[in-house]
């Protein structure tokens, strides 16, 4: 990928994430590189050619994350699966928060995405099977893949669910990331009643890690009664 391409992405991953992809012209996207949308649509005919390189990237991002390590897994591990799960839903939030929409407007976006579902779901079926094989998990298979779909789907509606609630939290990215933040922790209360040894050793210590300090809803209703009324 030429450097100009990979700019490209760049900016328009930043506007996208904080103004939301729908509010973000080509033409923003060429003013905020400096360059004339000419040149940019000679890298990328369209914004949907854009995001749908974004999600090529985030793609490849998960597809790295969800390999597993050789050897016995640790408690160590999870933490390093939880914090690339919220550095994934960061970098790509945009595409979360208005997942339905770019699926239900792009047909091979749609394609693309059922394959990669199957892919990160199987990825992370060996995973959890990892976990459980390492003493750090007991749950049967069939607990294993309910377990599995519902991490997925947690982890897939999270931004979109706190960005409902509080969508001017754009502005400040220290709430934005701290909501995305809690996500993980409902994660870990999601795993909880099947952890075992080190891992339900260092329970507390991995919510702690990722817990706001507010229990969850008092987190996301507090942020959205903080954010200004619109105007009608």
């Amino acid at each position: 990928m030429t450097d100009t391409k990979t700019r490209i992405l760049d900016t328009a991953l930043n506007l996208f994430n904080r103004a939301g992809e729908r509010n973000v012209t080509t033409n923003h996207i060429a003013e905020g590189l400096g360059i004339s949308p000419g040149n940019l649509y000679y890298h990328y005919r369209n914004k949907a050619a854009i995001v749908a390189a974004l999600f090529e990237r985030y793609q490849e991002q998960i597809r790295d994350l969800l390999t597993v390590p050789e050897g016995p897994l640790t408690w160590q591990d999870k933490m390093r699966y939880f914090e690339g799960i919220l550095e994934s839903m960061w970098q790509a939030r945009f595409l979360h928060r208005d997942l339905a929409h770019f699926l239900h407007q792009d047909a091979e976006l749609r394609r693309r995405y059922k394959v990669f579902v199957q892919d990160s779901l199987e990825r992370g079926l060996v995973i959890y099977r990892s976990l459980r094989d390492s003493g750090l998990i007991e749950a049967s298979d069939e607990e294993l893949r309910g377990l599995l779909v519902n991490t997925w789907v947690l982890a897939a509606s999270w931004p979109g669910f706190t960005h409902g609630l509080n969508p001017d939290a754009t502005g400040d990215e220290a709430l934005d990331r701290t909501l995305l933040r809690q996500g993980i922790y409902q994660i870990i209360c999601l795993e909880a009643p099947y952890l075992r040894g080190e891992a339900l050793d260092h329970l507390d210590a991995m919510k702690q890690e990722f817990r706001t300090g507010d229990t969850t809803m008092d987190l996301l209703f507090a942020a959205a009664e903080a954010q200004p009324a619109r105007r009608a």
